[in-house]
């Protein structure tokens, strides 16, 4: 299973958060793997202090074990994961932002390794490109010449990994501001007039 972060926790906690409202059974462990240190200490102490708060005070109903502030583990497992589903989504940003810095790190890395590559080997600079961005066709990473090559032939990983991509990039795209988005327009014009003058000197 991939190791989940930031961009996934909040999903999942949502998920086991209403499996809990739903009087489903939930693994601890479960529970437990969307947690941090903090967080599963947390819960742990809410749910000792309960413990002493039985031993201190009976109650014989429910009506009092609601005035006495008794809680179910159930209950205790609720509050920790709304508390955690909050602090998730308030960090989410964050994560989808250095996922999409990675992504670019990396697609530059796969890049400029295999440009260096072929220069090196002798290879002109137009055909150095054209390998560097195959390469990151085969890494499944978005072309710098802005070329689109589809899913076929790629491996379901690969697949995946672009589909991966392209949500990162449609999500910090619908964040940018107008501003940002005039600039990304304007970049995919001039690569566009690039593209299109290649073309007319068949480059």
């Amino acid at each position: 299973m991939p190791k989940l972060d930031g961009t996934h926790i909040a999903e999942r906690l949502k998920g086991r958060l209403e499996e809990l409202q739903q009087g489903k059974e939930v693994a601890a462990r479960d529970l437990r793997a969307l947690l941090t240190e903090e967080q599963e200490a947390a819960m742990d102490a809410a749910w000792a202090e309960q413990q002493e708060l039985r031993k201190k005070k009976r109650a014989r109903n429910k009506e009092e074990e609601a005035a006495l502030g008794w809680k179910t583990k159930r209950d205790i497992h609720i509050e920790a994961l709304k508390s955690a589903l909050r602090d998730a989504q308030d960090a989410e940003v964050a994560a989808w932002e250095k996922r999409l810095n990675d992504a670019e790190v990396r697609q530059g890395r796969v890049f400029f390794d295999e440009l260096s590559k072929q220069i090196n080997d002798g290879v002109d600079m137009q055909t150095a490109k054209t390998r560097a961005n195959n390469a990151l066709t085969r890494a499944g990473l978005r072309r710098l010449d802005g070329q689109l090559i589809g899913t076929q032939g790629l491996s379901p990983r690969d697949r995946e990994i672009r589909a991966m991509e392209d949500a990162i990039l449609q999500k910090a795209e619908s964040e940018m501001d107008d501003y940002e988005r005039e600039q990304l327009e304007l970049l995919r014009e001039h690569e566009k007039a690039v593209a299109e003058n290649r073309k007319k000197l068949g480059r």
